[in-house]
């Protein structure tokens, strides 16, 4: 009985991209509109002022202004555009 297996293919060898997932727009920062401000699995941040939450929960810039990143009573965690000093 024979201990070696067949020279055939290997089984290892397939690996998946990662999905890129995180913020990449971060508190203080400029962003223009249509800018994606978070790409996230499930709404762990939710949309507030001048953001628009995808289909796929990613959060977009709809104005141009500052990234404001709020945490709210329920501990979530708000994001929103400030497009001058009055709505910081």
């Amino acid at each position: 009985m024979a201990h070696k297996k067949g020279s055939g293919s290997t089984k290892n060898g397939r690996d998946s991209r990662s999905q890129r997932l995180g913020i990449k727009k971060y508190g203080g920062e400029l962003i223009n509109i249509g800018n994606i401000i978070v790409r996230q699995r499930g709404s762990r941040f939710k949309p507030g002022l001048n953001v628009k939450l995808a289909k796929d929960y990613t959060l977009l810039a709809l104005a141009n202004g500052t990234v404001v990143f709020k945490k709210s009573k329920k501990n979530h965690t708000t994001v929103s555009i400030a497009t001058n000093e009055k709505n910081l």
